[in-house]
């Protein structure tokens, strides 16, 4: 046989078997065939139309047209005095130059009647508040109230036209991955928005009153501050207040105090004059593996109690310590962001289901959030709460409130002297507790002086103004 024939022969058995393994695996009636009973892998024909990431698949044009008409930018002038140190350690001058300072960022108007929520930091100290709208007319804000923990603060226009306005959604609701637009004013630009996704939930970024953040990769930068994180359908989902930079512009993650707090915090202000805030009454720390080792314990998701406060709701309601929080109403709770985040949605008195792990066995406890025991207010940078009957005992008083934190930096030298101390009157009306107290300082400028008598921790008696 020739080589010629060889390689014909070859080449027709190669073909023969190709054709073979097709039609037993391949064909409409193959081992593979989609209408095989073995195994079918075929992806449904409509994933790419509803889950694939094409640009044609979401839409933000009508969500970015209905939010830009509602965030506002945010114009705060305050007035800073400069001293001259030579002149006042040579000669004894106290006189000072008065400048003007700017600052700006941006804010979103939440009824037609000119509610807007911003971010406490955008208007800190400001003398005067200028809201600019998206058509170009500005006013004058007046300040409503303001929480510096949360970073929230509200104010009010008054407009001879009913405004366009953003409606909250439920941040709760808020799923990793989802579309949202961050709209604002970065720059002294006028409204901007740019487009990303909800990289994280319940962000703990360690500071001291948020501990709850919604973390995106939509781009926010400087001005930005206080405006609007919408969903796809241009519903108020955040507040946005920060960005993670160590330029101090956007380099890939922002974060926003989500609705859910940021509209609790608002309604309590308007009707109460002050933020409400429910206690659950626990102290402890989030759970992982190297925690649940060192405790010897095999869960690694929730919120390990320490410690139950006393005449807490929780003490009450009988958690005590090694009971494991696993979830609140509906909300799941694996950190203490997921914690701290869903109380600060609650009141004093709300009742709360919480869910634990006690012994291996799992159980749902209803809690009634505290109120008296650990209600607080703050005014100028300064936090006040009720004295205990320890309080009352130890210093020979029947009313008045402690200092129970400093946040205010021109106050923060005199820090030590000043916690623990018992404010007995405000202007020489006695204070009763905090909450009379809120009332009355709710009707306060927060430029406006006001004169402290109180009890420091040596039972002296001082006065001072702040």
């Amino acid at each position: 046989m020739n080589q010629f024939t060889k390689l014909f022969l070859a080449a027709l058995l190669s073909g023969v078997v190709t054709l073979g393994t097709y039609k037993l695996l391949l064909d409409h009636t193959g081992y593979f065939a989609a209408n095989n009973n073995s195994i079918t892998t075929t992806a449904n024909t409509s994933y790419g139309q509803t889950v694939g990431l094409a640009s044609e698949a979401v839409d933000f044009t009508q969500a970015a047209e209905n939010t830009i008409h509602t965030v506002v930018h945010v114009k705060n002038v305050s007035y800073k005095t400069l001293s001259n140190p030579i002149l006042e350690y040579f000669y004894g001058y106290k006189g000072g130059q008065s400048q003007e300072q700017i600052g700006t960022g941006s804010g979103v108007i939440i009824s037609a009647d000119g509610y807007i929520v911003t971010n406490n930091h955008v208007i800190k100290d400001a003398s005067e508040i200028e809201i600019t709208l998206n058509n170009k007319k500005s006013y004058q804000a007046k300040l409503i109230g303001t929480d510096s923990k949360m970073d929230i603060a509200l104010l009010k226009i008054d407009a001879n036209e009913k405004l366009p306005y953003t409606s909250f959604a439920n941040s709760d609701s808020v799923k990793i991955g989802e579309w949202v637009l961050a709209v604002g004013n970065p720059y002294n630009l006028t409204s901007t928005v740019t487009a990303g996704i909800v990289s994280a939930k319940a962000r703990n970024l360690g500071t001291n009153g948020i501990q709850s953040f919604i973390q995106t990769d939509a781009a926010v930068n400087p001005g930005n501050s206080g405006g609007a994180l919408v969903n796809t359908r241009g519903d108020l989902i955040g507040i946005n207040t920060m960005i993670s930079s160590m330029t101090g512009s956007y380099v890939g993650y922002s974060f926003a105090v989500p609705s859910n707090i940021a509209r609790k915090i608002i309604e309590d202000i308007m009707e109460y004059g002050n933020v409400q805030r429910g206690i659950l009454g626990v102290e402890g720390g989030e759970l992982n593996a190297m925690a649940s080792k060192e405790l010897g314990l095999t869960q690694t998701e929730g919120f390990y109690i320490h410690k139950v406060a006393k005449n807490s709701g929780a003490e009450k309601s009988g958690l005590k310590k090694g009971d494991i929080i696993i979830k609140l109403d509906h909300q799941n709770i694996a950190t203490y962001a997921d914690l701290s985040g869903y109380i600060n949605t609650k009141r004093p008195n709300d009742k709360v289901q919480v869910t634990i792990i006690r012994e291996g066995a799992t159980k749902v406890i209803p809690v009634s959030l505290s109120k008296n025991e650990f209600f607080s207010t703050e005014f100028k940078g300064i936090e006040l709460e009720n004295i205990t009957p320890e309080d009352k005992k130890k210093f020979g008083i029947t009313n008045g409130v402690k200092i129970k934190s400093i946040t205010n930096p021109n106050l923060m030298q005199y820090q030590e002297e000043l916690l623990g101390n018992i404010i007995l009157s405000i202007d020489n009306i006695k204070v009763k507790d905090v909450e009379s107290v809120s009332k009355m300082l709710n009707q306060k400028e927060e430029k406006q002086s006001i004169r402290l008598e109180m009890l420091n921790k040596n039972k002296e008696h001082l006065r001072v103004i702040i």
